[in-house]
């Protein structure tokens, strides 16, 4: 998969959980330095990145920090030093699982999982997403393009057009068939629907996705 060019992360994901504050939308326009950019994430995280002291206990208590290349107190300190690039870059954004556990462990309340939702949203952006990130990329706009379509998830829908862009993206095929024999499963609990299933409100789900890109803008 290519990666995406440089717009509106409501272009980019189609439902971004952060908007501008009304006057602060000449920010994205400005010249990319390092301070320009670091200003722009403590607005979209509404948080600021100064205030850490680099005690460690975000990433002491972060479940996946052992899978991550750096932990969430070093994320902050790249973007401390003005090292920007190297933290849009990281794929430690994209293994974050969003549980706020870091958030609520900081002693000067600096929001570190809002910011790692704002270099997940300049990493789309400026195109700098790491290639092992790829396939999440893939997965959360095929996600978001189904509640867009259907109002409510089709599990059947998301993960055909999941493993089909996958597949041809990289051009293996086998990954077509990667985890198959789990479908027989997940249908004996019923958490796999092959029937078409869209909500009844899909002008309110319309709605709010419009709303998205009009504050984006």
């Amino acid at each position: 998969m290519s990666n995406p060019s440089v717009s509106s992360s409501a272009e980019s994901l189609g439902n971004p959980r952060f908007v501008l504050p009304p006057g602060t939308g000449q920010i994205k326009k400005a010249e990319t330095s390092s301070a320009a950019e670091v200003e722009l994430i403590e607005i979209l995280a509404r948080t600021k990145i100064a205030h850490c002291y680099q005690c460690g206990k975000c990433t002491a208590g972060c479940p996946v920090a052992e899978q991550m290349e750096m932990g969430p107190t070093k994320l902050i300190r790249f973007m401390q030093i003005g090292s920007v690039d190297k933290a849009l870059r990281s794929n430690s954004i994209w293994q974050c699982v969003s549980c706020l556990t870091c958030s609520s462990r900081c002693p000067k309340e600096v929001d570190c999982a809002a910011l790692m939702d704002a270099l997940r949203e300049l990493s789309l952006q400026q195109g700098k997403v790491s290639p092992q990130a790829q396939q999440i990329v893939t997965f959360q706009r095929a996600f978001l393009d189904n509640i867009r379509r259907n109002g409510r998830l089709n599990e059947f829908d998301l993960i055909a057009r999941f493993k089909s862009e996958v597949a041809i993206g990289t051009r293996q095929l086998s990954f077509l068939f990667k985890d198959a024999s789990l479908a027989l499963q997940l249908r004996k609990r019923k958490k796999l629907h092959f029937g078409k299933k869209s909500s009844a409100d899909l002008d309110v789900v319309a709605r709010i996705f419009a709303r998205c890109v009009e504050d984006e803008s």
